[in-house]
């Protein structure tokens, strides 16, 4: 999970734009997952979660996964091209890390990218 200080808020999908915005529950969330990379972080993230709970007794970072979590199911359901597209770009600067190249410096903020994406972000 991100850790970040600050707010950060989804925004409502627009008429015409891609599907309804999932329930902020574990069950509406994953249905929304589209994309399998992020499937696979859900569920992956969410057996350390439930690991650690058990361990900890502490639920407070259930509700932070759920909230991240819908957040990234959000941006599935209004983007998931762009979603897609994302793990693909990783994947090539994966790519060029492992070959020793110099890695893209791009000029764009993350509260810019964030924006982009329809969050807001108190950074």
């Amino acid at each position: 999970m991100p850790a970040y200080a600050g707010t950060v808020s989804a925004q409502p999908v627009g008429p015409g734009e891609a599907g309804e915005l999932p329930e902020k529950d574990l069950r509406a969330i994953r249905a929304a997952l589209v994309v399998p990379e992020d499937v696979h972080g859900f569920e992956a993230g969410l057996d350390r979660v439930l690991a650690d709970i058990r361990e900890t007794l502490d639920v407070s970072k259930l509700h932070e996964f759920i909230h991240t979590w819908w957040l990234i199911a959000c941006d599935n359901v209004r983007d998931p091209q762009g979603r897609a597209e994302m793990y693909e770009r990783i994947a090539g600067i994966e790519q060029m890390a492992a070959r020793g190249e110099p890695l893209p410096r791009g000029g764009t903020s993350w509260k810019q990218l964030f924006a982009e994406r329809g969050i807001e972000v108190d950074l």
